[in-house]
């Protein structure tokens, strides 16, 4: 079989599993390449990141896991649209790579700051201007997360702030979500779901036309850089770690929408 440059290949739940096993029989290199193989990224682009490695070892490594069943070709389906398409989104190859060149110089700061420190626990990317609710406007938030006490909690100090509110656990509720009227304002949404992954939900909300501008801040249990990392260059707006105070969640909020933050809240956001 041959290996082409532009050939795209994902973890298989071996692979997976080898990632997260306490030993290896790997070498080094090995799993260098492993990690960087994530269903999006072309073997140029694994090359082009990978550390001490040319282009044909690259390929050499993926001709070995591949024989390993580690990795297995990857093929995404094809269709767009909101309701249960949505899921089908193709992500293209690549894409969380090839965003990091599009970032604005406020992503580009926050990388910075996640490169000098390993990794950032709370980012929020401020809203260019200010912006002014009017009379009795209201915007809406929905909030993404398997966990039912903590969709609660969020759903409260939403309220409190004078939000609306609606809420989601799986890849139906989002959908449905999304598609009630009015389209949200921004998004809370929890990296680990039971049946999506939240890096998918924003790589696919980034492409769809109705959707491609809603601000969304990634909620997660996990803060390692390449974590951080992929969810800014994918194009999300902020990033909250739990366990979390509900002040900074919100602090992130006000700062994305461009709202003015209220007395006492936390604003270290951008450093």
């Amino acid at each position: 079989m041959a290996f082409q440059d532009q050939d795209v290949y994902a973890l298989t739940d071996k692979g997976n599993a080898e990632l997260k096993a306490s030993g290896t029989s790997l070498s080094a290199a090995e799993l260098q390449v492993l990690v960087l193989i994530d269903g999006r990224s072309t073997l140029a682009q694994v090359a082009q990141n990978a550390r001490g490695l040319a282009p044909g070892a690259v390929k050499e490594i993926a001709r070995k896991l591949f024989g390993s069943a580690l990795i297995t070709s990857a093929t995404e389906p094809t269709s767009d649209g909101l309701g249960s398409g949505f899921f089908s989104i193709a992500v293209p190859a690549g894409f969380f790579s090839s965003s990091a060149a599009q970032a604005d110089p406020e992503v580009d700061q926050g990388v910075s700051t996640l490169r000098q420190k390993g990794y950032y626990v709370r980012i929020a990317r401020r809203r260019a201007a200010a912006r002014e609710l009017k009379q009795g406007e209201q915007l809406t938030i929905l909030a993404v997360d398997d966990d039912p006490d903590l969709l609660k909690l969020l759903r409260t100090i939403i309220k409190m702030e004078g939000f609306a509110v609606r809420t989601a656990e799986k890849r139906d509720d989002i959908v449905g979500a999304l598609r009630q009227p009015p389209m949200p304002d921004l998004v809370l949404l929890d990296v680990q779901l039971p049946d999506a992954n939240g890096f998918d939900v924003l790589a696919k909300m980034r492409l769809h036309p109705l959707l491609k501008s809603v601000p969304v801040i990634m909620l997660t249990g996990s803060a390692t850089r390449e974590a951080v990392l992929k969810g800014l260059q994918a194009g999300a707006d902020g990033y909250v770690t739990k366990p979390f105070e509900p002040d900074q969640v919100m602090a992130a909020v006000r700062a994305v929408l461009g709202l003015p933050g209220k007395a006492g809240s936390k604003t270290d956001m951008w450093a």
